[in-house]
């Protein structure tokens, strides 16, 4: 006994279609963010807390889509698509941990930019290497704990009806609409967790950028401004994107919940999202651009 994954099983001519471009997107997603991680890790150049974040960053990508998209792929191409509680609930547990997990890097991440635009003669001293390991180590393990109970809290309600789960993966919220026990501490407990790790890093995440965009504007050389923002402003696209679909999935009213733009949303911050994210650090990023250059023609003439 088990849910039944609906997935995309409304448009049925579009099955290999949908398989295609989520297998094109998934290869892309795995392509970029080990390129990025193989170029940090062999380029003397970007071995700093920026790029050191970077590479958890995108070994944090890597996870976080794996644990959606190839059961995706699998029941695109089966018309069995049974998933087992256990099952559902390790999806959704690993799900939401890395999910947490992102928040806490990307606030980590724009506190870095902070410290090296604000306060750049401390830099070095302030982002040592072992407070580096201990804000990564953190944002990597702060989110195990609080999933495993919250989890086991949905898991142990009662399910009713056809079991027809309405969603490709399992979402938190589709789950809930299955199950007939009282939820109401639970939904409470949903929009407290999405304060904690949506809400207040974004307002963090902002308020640091605040404080950096002012110290910008005050640099005397054009060029310095330009580099500054440079730097900031691939990270600040990311945050958009993947905090501003995570915010309207989870803190909108119920009311407003519909199949269509759940899955929609989705899809946006489980898998187009972290496709733009490698393209976003690498293209905008000169540094990186110049290493991946100088790698590429080392490659080319052996």
């Amino acid at each position: 006994m088990g849910l039944f994954l609906l997935s995309f099983s409304d448009v049925p001519d579009l099955q290999g279609f949908l398989f295609g471009v989520f297998l094109i997107m998934y290869v892309i997603i795995l392509m970029g963010n080990s390129l990025i991680i193989i170029m940090i890790k062999v380029d003397p150049s970007l071995q700093n807390p920026m790029y050191f974040f970077l590479g958890n960053f995108s070994s944090l990508e890597i996870c976080y889509v794996s644990v959606t998209v190839p059961r995706l792929l699998v029941d695109l191409v089966r018309q069995s698509r049974n998933i087992s509680f256990l099952g559902c609930a390790t999806q959704m547990y690993f799900f939401l941990v890395l999910g947490v997990t992102e928040c806490f890097l990307l606030t980590v991440m724009a506190y870095d930019r902070y410290v090296a635009i604000c306060n750049p003669l401390l830099y070095p001293l302030i982002m040592n290497n072992r407070l580096c390991i201990q804000l990564a180590a953190g944002c990597w393990m702060t989110g195990v704990p609080v999933h495993i109970g919250f989890t086991y809290q949905i898991f142990s309600l009662p399910f009713c009806g056809s079991h027809q789960l309405n969603h490709f993966f399992c979402d938190v919220l589709p789950v809930l609409k299955l199950t007939c026990g009282d939820t109401f501490l639970i939904e409470v407990l949903i929009y407290v967790l999405t304060v904690l790790v949506i809400t207040i890093p974004f307002i963090l995440i902002l308020a640091s950028y605040v404080k950096i965009v002012s110290t910008i504007l005050k640099l005397p050389s054009a060029t310095g401004r330009a580099k500054a923002f440079s730097t900031c402003s691939s990270h600040l696209m990311v945050v958009a994107l993947f905090f501003g679909s995570g915010i309207i999935s989870y803190l909108r009213p119920k009311s407003s919940h519909s199949t269509g733009m759940d899955r929609f949303l989705s899809l946006f911050y489980t898998v187009v999202t972290p496709m733009f994210n490698p393209m976003i650090y690498c293209l905008r990023n000169k540094d990186f651009m110049v290493a991946l250059r100088k790698f590429l023609l080392k490659w080319i003439v052996l």
